[in-house]
């Protein structure tokens, strides 16, 4: 048994609230800096950089994580996670086939780069990807375990695009077994509050959009499993979806 400390809900250059620095390279570096052994990346709506940041983490020791902060229809934040970096890109094509198409501005929002593993730019999304997509709240679950990944409410104890600030509550369907706090200090006050969170697993990630956000060894899960990327996957996996 090993604790392994993360910080999965980090955003690069592609999101436009991202700074132009984060990107998969530095991201996978100060995550060095930081003492991490697992990083995952969130971007809004996408998942275009996780092919490069996953070279760019396996060449630092980093292991990586390939994941998502989608917009759901009621504008709450929801972290989605995928074992293997396949499946995770086939759910981004899924996902661009339920945004609204509004093209970004970039003197407003900033850029959205689409990165190589050398952080080269390769592209530039168009449409922005903040916005809210079709999908509901409780159609996101059963969309991310089609394509084998889990996922959770982010930043429950945020006013912007938390669940709970949203709905009022946090809800009994869809069922999700964690919840994500960006404050720790705060989770035993949300659980005696809201009773369905008293039994979710807790994850505390920094939700960075600047190198100096990113988490450093603060957060962590005890893991049965041999130390390499593959089997620290398996094992977190597990651990999320509560096996």
């Amino acid at each position: 048994m090993k604790k392994y400390y993360y910080d999965m809900h980090i955003h690069s250059c592609l999101s436009p609230c991202g700074d132009d620095d984060m990107t998969p390279n530095n991201i996978a570096g100060m995550g060095v800096v930081a003492k991490l052994d697992i990083m995952a990346l969130t971007d809004h709506n996408s998942c275009r950089n996780c092919p490069a940041f996953f070279k760019a983490a396996e060449q630092n020791g980093i292991i990586p994580v390939a994941g998502m902060e989608l917009t759901t229809a009621e504008d709450i934040h929801i972290v989605c996670l995928f074992e293997q970096l396949e499946d995770a890109l086939k759910f981004n094509d899924f996902v661009d086939t339920k945004r609204i198409p509004i093209k970004n501005r970039v003197d407003i929002f900033g850029e959205q780069l689409i990165m190589d593993e050398n952080d080269e730019i390769i592209g530039n999304e168009e449409n922005l990807l903040p916005n809210a997509t079709m999908l509901t709240i409780d159609e996101v679950p059963a969309a991310v375990e089609k394509y084998n990944g889990i996922c959770y409410p982010a930043h429950v104890d945020r006013e912007a695009n938390g669940i709970i600030a949203t709905l009022g509550v946090f809800p009994d369907y869809p069922k999700f077994i964690c919840a994500e706090f960006h404050d720790p200090d705060i989770i035993e006050k949300y659980k005696s509050t809201y009773g369905n969170l008293s039994d979710k697993l807790t994850v505390t990630s920094s939700d960075a959009h600047y190198l100096w956000d990113i988490s450093g060894r603060l957060y962590g899960f005890e893991l049965e499993c041999e130390d390499n990327a593959v089997s620290v996957r398996k094992a977190l996996f597990e651990r999320l979806k509560g096996l």
